[in-house]
């Protein structure tokens, strides 16, 4: 059900002051108040520009030439409004932003107060599955999408089937890693028999006998070929821009990857599902062994299917977690949550930026000035 507007809270500029003092970020908007605190918390990448914000007037951020996502930032503000500033004192608040700066704290004992707000006035029913509504919304869906909403999402009718869409991130190495141990066990063991030779279907002349000691190599190509696969699927499919008059091809885009960043913190959908999951790893193990001998072919999927849970649990912890700052999870985190909320068009890698070094698809260092 569409949530009731509850009435405004008032707030005095010496009562946002203590809040800002406590270590809380909260911004305004005219005479409207945000609280920041628990995105700072989840996403440390946004910290360097919330943090300079706060206490601040962020109107001009969000109008100011030349922005272009104002309506996109304004929304996505929306969600963490907490009420409105007492008076007309345009610079009370701010002018406590030169005390705060110098005793904000790095552990932020704030919880975020999200009010969810006007989901009637949106372009999609919310109490009604999205998945065959999307489609309908031609050249808004691109805009749409990109616009994050704080709330788990619905994606069809039945509730078995939904529930085949949803997944606890404990599924992923609880089904797979036992799976990546067994193959990988078994084709080691046909590997030390000795009888495995490359290029054996095409020619027996010149084919190459494949050694057990070459187990540990063939295991990280596979780990190596997932991280490239991954950066191609994220980049090609999952950031494809369907064409505004396909129906289907927006729905197949919304059900891929769209509604992760339509709602990035609804966690029973932050790993593949095992249902499908299961269809696109019998695919690729199938192409491995009409490729490449069966031990090869088996040993090298075994090392992508590492890859990819290592990749699915690490997506998970970037939203999820809390590393140390400094530490290369850290830096991934504040990379992914830029990827979301700022550069949708690049930083496709999750696991690592190996990928978009070598495609050039790096997304700025330095933030930009505006507020998006």
């Amino acid at each position: 059900m569409a949530s009731t507007p509850l009435r405004a809270a008032s707030f005095s500029p010496a009562e946002v002051q203590q809040r800002l003092e406590a270590g809380a970020c909260w911004v305004r908007c005219g005479a409207r108040l945000y609280d920041l605190t628990g995105f700072l918390r989840q996403h440390p990448g946004g910290e360097q520009l919330l943090r300079a914000r706060a206490g601040q007037d962020v109107s001009a951020d969000l109008d100011g030439p030349p922005h272009r996502h104002s309506a996109n930032a304004r929304r996505w503000l929306e969600q963490y409004y907490v009420g409105e500033l007492q008076g007309d004192s345009q610079g009370s608040v701010e002018n406590g932003a030169a005390a705060f700066a110098n005793t904000q704290k790095t552990d932020l004992a704030m919880e975020p107060k999200l009010k969810v707000v006007d989901w009637d006035k949106d372009l999609v029913d919310w109490q009604k599955p999205l998945l065959w509504q999307v489609g309908h919304l031609g050249e808004k869906y691109d805009e749409w999408v990109h616009q994050p909403v704080t709330r788990p999402i619905r994606l069809f009718y039945s509730d078995f089937v939904e529930s085949l869409s949803k997944t606890a991130w404990y599924s992923v190495p609880v089904i797979w890693m036992p799976l990546m141990l067994y193959l990988g066990w078994s084709h080691y063991r046909t590997l030390a028999q000795g009888n495995v030779r490359l290029f054996a279907t095409f020619t027996t002349e010149y084919s190459v006998a494949i050694p057990e000691s070459v187990f540990p190599g063939l295991f990280v190509l596979g780990m190596l070929l997932w991280s490239l696969i991954e950066y191609l699927i994220h980049r090609f499919l999952f950031h494809m821009k369907p064409p505004s008059d396909s129906y289907y091809l927006i729905t197949l885009h919304f059900i891929l990857h769209g509604q992760h960043h339509k709602a990035p913190f609804d966690e029973s959908r932050l790993v593949f599902p095992p249902a499908p999951a299961s269809l696109v790893i019998a695919f690729f193990y199938a192409v491995l062994q009409l490729l490449l001998p069966e031990a090869v072919g088996g040993t090298v999927f075994s090392g992508g299917l590492l890859g990819y849970v290592l990749y699915d649990m690490t997506h998970y912890y970037l939203h999820f977690g809390s590393p140390h700052k400094g530490s290369y999870l850290y830096n991934m985190k504040a990379h992914h949550v830029k990827h979301h909320f700022a550069h949708q068009k690049s930083g496709f890698g999750i696991s690592t930026k190996f990928w978009d070094y070598f495609f050039h698809t790096l997304m700025p260092e330095e933030p930009h000035p505006k507020m998006q």
